[in-house]
C-alpha cells in the first residue's frame, strides 16, 4: 500500500506476518546446566552494573524487557515478548471488534488523515468525511506524534467521547466534533459482485473472519443467479495472516475432503495434522475459484492459498507470496503480559514447507508500479528477514515479491486476469485445475 493504513482503535497494524495458536501457560523448561546457570550469573552482574553506574539513572522495567526481548529476537523475528499493553493490543487485533470511532486513518503531512469512515459507526454519524485532517485530538496537537501515538489516543473504552478538531478542505475554519466511543466491527472480509463474478478479499484473519466469509458467500449468491455465476476470485494480497484456526476453517469452505495443513514441532512426534470435513459440496457449490497472492500474502493466506493449491480446487495467481511458514504460541505470563513463542512450523498438503519460499502461483501476472513508486523496493519476504529460520524447501531465490495492490480496480491486472479466465476470455493449462491431480503427501 501506499501509505501505512490503521483502522483504528485496535486494528491489525503493518505488514506483520504471524499465525496465532493460543496456548496456556508452558510445561516446566529443561533443567539448565552448571554453565547455564554461570551466564545467567554474569548477566545479574552485568544488570546491577548498569543500574549502579550508567550515566542516567536507567529504568529496571525497560532493561529487562529489553533485554527478554534480544533474547528472543536472537531466536527468529517472530518470537517476543508483549508486555501487558501490548498483549491486550494483540488480543483486540484477533478478536476483530474494538471500542473506538469506526474511521481508517493515515498520516500526512504530519496530521492524521481520514481515509474513510465506517459505515454506521460514531464517527460517520458524528460527520467525519473522508479527506478531513485531524489536528487536535481532545486539545492536543497532533503534530510531533506518530501514527501510532495518535491511534492510541483515540482509542478508549466504550460510552467515553472524545473530542476531535478537523482541517476540512473548504471550510474557513476547524471544526470541532465531539464523538463517542462505541463498539467497532471490523469486517475481515469486503466482497462485491464484479457482473457475473463474486470477488472476495480477506484483509486478515480474525475471530470474526469465516463468519464474515460466509456472510459474503450467501450475499453474493443472492445477488447473482447460479446460472450466471462464473465463478469467485479469492484475494489474500496484502493479508499479513492472523489465526491458524480461521485459516483452516477458510480452507474447508471451499473443499469437500483433504488434509489442509499440518504442523511439526521440535520433537518428530509432534505432528498435527487439520483436515477438511467431508461433505457432498463445498460452500461455493464447486464453482470455478482463483486465489490472488502477491508478496504481501503470508502465513495464514498461504496455508489457504497452499491447501486450495495442492488440492487442486484454485488456480492461484499474481506473484510469490511471503513465505511465512512458522506458527507462533501465545504463552500467557498473567499480568505480565505473554511470551510469543515460535513453536512449530507449518506444511501444505503435498508435505511441502513454504517457509522461506513462499507460494509459487500457477500463473504468474506482474503488478506494475505507478510512476511516483518506480524505483522503490516493494518486495516483501521472509527471506530477507535477518534471523529467519531457514527453510526445508528455501532455494537461493528465497521468497516474497512486490506487495502492491492498484486502489483502482480497473488498473489491477492480476485482478483483471482472473475474472478473464473465470469469464473464459484467456485461457491457461492451470485452470480450471484438476482435483484428481491433487498433490498429497504421501
Amino acid at each position: 500500500m501506499r501509505k501505512l493504513s490503521l483502522l483504528f482503535a485496535g486494528a491489525l497494524m503493518g505488514a506483520s506476518a504471524m499465525s496465532l495458536v493460543y496456548g496456556a501457560p508452558g510445561s516446566a523448561a529443561n533443567a539448565a546446566g552448571s554453565e547455564t546457570y554461570k551466564q545467567l550469573a554474569i548477566f545479574g552482574d552485568i544488570f546491577e552494573r548498569v543500574r549502579a553506574q550508567y550515566v542516567t539513572p536507567p529504568d529496571d522495567k525497560s532493561l529487562v524487557e529489553n533485554a527478554i526481548n534480544g533474547m528472543l529476537a536472537s531466536l527468529d523475528p517472530h518470537s517476543s515478548y508483549m508486555n501487558a499493553e501490548q498483549a491486550q493490543d494483540m488480543r483486540v487485533q484477533t478478536k476483530g471488534e474494538f471500542g473506538g470511532l469506526g474511521i481508517e486513518v493515515t498520516m500526512e503531512n504530519d496530521l492524521v488523515k481520514v481515509i474513510t469512515p465506517i459505515d454506521d459507526t460514531p464517527a460517520a454519524k458524528a460527520g467525519v468525511l473522508a479527506g478531513d485532517y485531524i489536528a487536535k485530538i481532545d486539545g492536543e496537537e497532533v503534530r510531533g506524534l506518530t501514527l501510532n501515538d495518535a491511534v492510541e489516543k483515540m482509542r478508549g473504552p466504550v460510552n467515553t467521547p472524545i473530542k476531535l478538531t478537523i482541517l476540512r478542505q473548504g471550510a474557513d475554519k476547524p471544526i470541532e466534533l465531539t464523538v463517542v466511543r462505541d463498539i467497532i466491527k471490523v469486517k475481515a472480509v469486503k466482497f462485491r459482485v464484479e457482473n457475473d463474478v463474486g470477488y472476495m478479499k480477506i484483509t486478515s484473519f480474525t475471530e470474526k473472519t469465516y463468519d464474515d466469509l460466509e456472510n459474503a458467500i450467501e450475499t453474493i449468491k443472492k445477488q447473482v443467479p447460479n446460472d450466471k455465476l462464473k465463478g469467485y476470485v479469492l484475494d489474500l494480497r496484502l493479508n499479513p495472516g492472523g489465526l491458524l484456526d480461521q485459516a483452516v476453517s477458510v480452507s474447508d469452505a471451499f473443499l469437500k475432503r483433504g488434509e489442509i495443513v499440518s504442523t511439526r514441532g521440535r520433537d518428530p512426534k509432534d505432528v498435527t495434522r487439520f483436515d477438511s470435513k467431508p461433505k457432498q459440496n463445498d460452500d461455493i457449490n464447486g464453482k470455478p475459484l482463483i486465489v490472488l497472492v502477491n508478496g504481501g500474502s503470508a502465513s495464514a493466506s498461504e496455508i489457504v492459498a497452499g491447501a486450495l493449491q495442492d488440492l487442486r480446487r484454485a488456480t492461484v495467481v499474481g506473484t510469490q507470496s511471503f513465505g511465512k511458514g512458522s506458527v507462533q504460541t501465545i504463552i500467557p505470563l498473567g499480568e505480565n503480559g505473554a511470551l510469543r513463542l515460535t513453536t512449530a512450523l507449518y506444511y501444505t498438503p503435498s508435505g511441502k514447507s513454504i517457509q522461506g519460499k513462499g507460494i509459487t502461483p500457477d500463473i504468474k501476472v506482474e503488478q506494475p508500479l505507478p510512476p511516483d513508486l518506480q524505483g522503490r523496493d516493494l518486495t516483501r519476504g521472509e527471506s530477507d528477514l535477518k534471523g529467519h529460520i531457514k527453510g526445508a524447501d528455501e532455494g537461493t531465490t528465497g521468497s516474497g515479491s512486490a506487495a502492491y495492490v492498484p486502489p483502482e480496480p480497473k488498473d489491477d491486472l492480476q485482478l483483471i486476469y482472473a475474472e478473464q479466465l473465470l469469464r473464459g476470455q484467456k485461457t491457461d493449462p492451470a485452470f480450471p485445475p484438476n482435483p484428481d491431480k491433487a498433490v498429497l503427501n504421501q
